[in-house]
């Protein structure tokens, strides 16, 4: 399967902005932005979204019916083999949809399921603190260059392109 790369500078949403890919007809990609104004998180929750870190979401059709939770952990281990590589640290998957490093959370993913033209799609939406990370009362929080300072943007979502044309090859 490949996927191609939609970049934004801006949008509410990576995962919206899928869904609106997918509603014109393009049945698979991934969305980059710089920036998102109203991110998602786990149960309705918003992903703090600030400059320099990294907001994606893949998308593409399925046919097969699949556990979510199955699937969710499955992506969880694809995004902590990249970061892995790239922080000199244990990563660490705190279920249901975060990578932690040291404790604190660096990453975490929200998975949505469509249904468009009778097609049922999957789209991943992965959030990863590159150059800073909130601060938040309920859990501590960091991020990527704080730990390696030669990795960049464009490097962690060619990683990331990579590694999940090679694992969803099947769907294509």
């Amino acid at each position: 399967m490949k996927l191609k790369i939609y970049s934004y500078k801006g949008v509410k949403s990576t995962n919206d902005t899928a869904i609106r890919l997918i509603k014109q007809n393009i049945k698979q990609g991934i969305v980059t932005s710089d920036i998102q104004t109203n991110g998602k998180g786990q149960r309705g929750k918003k992903w703090i979204s600030r400059r320099g870190n990294l907001f994606i979401s893949i998308f593409f059709p399925i046919s097969q019916s699949l556990n979510l939770k199955k699937i969710t952990f499955s992506n969880l281990k694809i995004i902590k083999n990249i970061l892995k590589n790239i922080v000199p640290y244990k990563i660490n998957i705190k279920l249901p949809n975060d990578l932690k490093i040291m404790n604190k959370k660096v990453c975490g993913i929200l998975q949505e399921i469509i249904y468009y033209n009778e097609i049922k799609f999957l789209i991943i939406g992965v959030g990863i603190n590159i150059k800073s990370s909130p601060t938040i009362k309920e859990y501590k929080t960091t991020y990527i260059n704080k730990y390696n300072n030669k990795i960049n943007k464009s490097k962690i979502i060619n990683f990331i392109k990579n590694n999940f044309e090679k694992k969803y090859s099947y769907y294509a």
